[in-house]
């Protein structure tokens, strides 16, 4: 009863991102009463398996112990203070750990609330500090297919048609390079030779490149070869252009390693951080940037070359507690070791799904798995499907259009894997 209850006075007051409304006149929305592990459960006791980790957020699972009590200890002693002035020893501890685990170069963090306004920080610096060495440079460059959040900036340098359409006018002016088509090194060569082709022509104007290292989440999880990376880094010092590396998504261990760049051996002038820096618990977000960037923003006040940019709730004390508290179950429990077995045995699952005549093709980095389905027109709405299968046998499944995808916490266990990815293989199998 308390579902029924639940759904209706939700109807009546909220409005759901990612949502068209009128679904909900027929796909009924899931009051979820409390959360554990990977599992969700709700009013009635019916529990599903997190298989997209909430978007993508949540790494050690729900209600995780340890989290809680380093959050509750926090909550006694400091919720939060203004940053602007001052500090507190979450934050400090925080940003000395993040600047001693990401790419060397990396050495300060600047604060957000979420990853969109993360990505329009890091726009904003890249372009002020181009200025303020004497360079007008006001153009961005990303990869086609690629989406950077929904913010107007983080808008205007994705490349999600339907986005682009409705929100052009309000929109700044970008460039895209075509993404490597497919996973091999020899596709991630082109796509670097026409970013190059690009710079030749333009780089006195473009201040950055923005790129989601090795996988475009939203972008139908498509999947490219490090090399990429590695090329695009080169280029972008040649012709001094900011790389900008958006790990929002695939940060913190999706990957198989701790940082995507790290599997190209690289260090972008800006790394964009959120999702997972939290656990899954609150919003923070970060950007880290080289001490040569930052030397171009110190001056005198006279000379009026400060950022210009602050949140309200920027380096939030519950929020770093939260991160500190996820980066010490990573120093503690050799996670990125164990997602690499997992790893394996997901690729193991997957290999039945090739076998499937309506599946065109599986891809895998790390802990993230896609299955990219043939042969539907998107009115047939065959994610949805998937979705409702998926919740009526117990799994929390999202696809991405025709994408079926998982993501799971890492704390999943194989029998775990195992019913989720056999949930999705039934429900492509009945389709």
């Amino acid at each position: 009863m308390k579902n029924e209850e639940l759904k209706n006075r939700d109807l009546d007051v909220l409005w759901h991102p990612c949502t068209q409304m009128k679904d909900h006149e027929r796909l009924p929305l899931i009051p979820i009463k409390k959360a554990h592990g990977v599992y969700l459960e709700d009013f009635e006791g019916n529990r599903y398996i997190d298989a997209i980790s909430s978007w993508w957020v949540n790494m050690f699972g729900h209600t995780n112990s340890y989290i809680n009590e380093k959050i509750k200890e926090q909550l006694d002693t400091l919720e939060h203070v203004i940053l602007a002035g001052f500090t507190h020893e979450q934050v400090v501890r925080l940003s000395e750990r993040l600047v001693k685990l990401t790419p060397k170069g990396l050495d300060k963090c600047f604060y957000s609330d979420n990853g969109s306004s993360a990505v329009e920080v890091a726009l904003k610096m890249s372009y002020h500090a181009h200025l303020n060495s004497g360079e007008k440079k006001p153009l961005f460059v990303s990869l086609t297919n690629s989406y950077h959040g929904e913010t107007i900036g983080a808008l205007s340098v994705g490349d999600v048609e339907l986005y682009k359409e409705t929100y052009e006018p309000l929109l700044m002016q970008t460039i895209q390079t075509p993404v490597p088509k497919d996973m091999t090194q020899e596709s991630a060569i082109i796509a670097a030779e026409a970013f190059e082709a690009l710079c030749k022509e333009r780089s006195s104007e473009i201040s950055a490149i923005i790129v989601e290292p090795l996988i475009q989440g939203a972008g139908y999880m498509h999947m490219y070869h490090p090399h990429f990376l590695v090329l695009v880094r080169e280029i972008c010092s040649r012709y001094n252009v900011h790389l900008i590396a958006d790990e929002v998504m695939v940060g913190f261990g999706r990957t198989g390693e701790l940082f995507a760049c790290e599997k190209a051996g690289i260090s972008p002038d800006f790394l964009v951080l959120s999702k997972g820096l939290t656990g899954g618990y609150l919003p923070l977000s970060v950007v880290l940037t080289s001490n040569e960037i930052y030397m171009k923003f110190y001056c005198d006040y006279s000379e009026y070359k400060a950022f210009l940019h602050s949140h309200s709730y920027t380096g939030n004390a519950l929020a770093c507690a939260a991160a500190n508290a996820t980066l010490d179950i990573f120093e503690n429990e050799d996670i990125i070791e164990k997602n690499r077995d997992k790893a394996v045995f997901m690729a193991q699952e997957l290999e039945k799904f090739k076998m499937l005549s309506n599946v065109l093709e599986v891809r895998q980095t790390g802990m993230v798995c896609a299955i990219e389905l043939k042969g539907y027109s998107p009115e047939e709405r065959i994610g949805l499907k998937v979705y409702q299968y998926g919740l009526n046998h117990g799994v929390l499944l999202r696809p991405l259009g025709h994408i079926v995808y998982f993501m799971p916490p890492y704390i999943i266990t194989e029998d775990e894997m195992k019913k989720m990815i056999d949930t999705a293989y039934e429900a492509i199998g009945k389709l």
